[in-house]
């Protein structure tokens, strides 16, 4: 019978203008498949991708076209260090950007979470190894929306051009 040694909160690195993806997959393929997914996605984007090895030479395997986010990447991987688990740091694009072509990689079997705001993972460590048990995005809603707050939202939305 397998035991819980510890439960941790890790800190994800971050970086302004820069949004963060986790989630979980079973090849040690994943990294290859999520470059070309990525890069067939969006034109100009720029990412960097580690993926938690999780058997064999159980090494963090990465790849990207920016050093800066690749080494986010790696920095972020080892501090989870949970199996399967991967992280993709990306520029000059949005997480809904990806995010349908991330769900058609045939060896990812779940998003934990995307977004640029901060990132804590809740990280558990059994006897066998470490394992995500959930995400914590950004901080905790300080009341509902009104009026003027949905006339911002809705003016939001269409400066940045994803409504007409």
């Amino acid at each position: 019978m397998g035991e819980l040694k510890k439960i941790e909160v890790v800190d994800l690195p971050s970086r302004e203008g820069v949004n963060v993806v986790l989630g979980q997959s079973h090849f040690i393929k994943t990294v290859e498949d999520i470059y070309e997914a990525l890069v067939t996605s969006v034109p100009g984007i720029k990412f960097g991708i580690a993926f938690c090895e999780s058997s064999g030479k159980r090494l963090i395997r990465y790849d990207g076209n920016d050093d800066e986010l690749v080494s986010l990447a790696i920095e972020a991987a080892s501090k989870v260090g949970a199996g399967h688990f991967f992280v993709i740091y990306i520029r000059n694009a949005w997480p809904i950007n990806i995010s349908n072509a991330l769900k058609h990689v045939s060896e990812i079997v779940t998003l934990y979470a995307a977004s640029a705001n901060p990132m804590q993972v809740i990280v558990a460590e059994t006897d066998l190894g470490r394992s995500v048990l959930g995400v914590v995005d950004g901080g905790t809603p300080l009341g509902v929306e009104g009026a003027e707050d949905k006339k911002e939202r809705h003016e939001f939305l269409r400066k940045i051009g994803y409504k007409r």
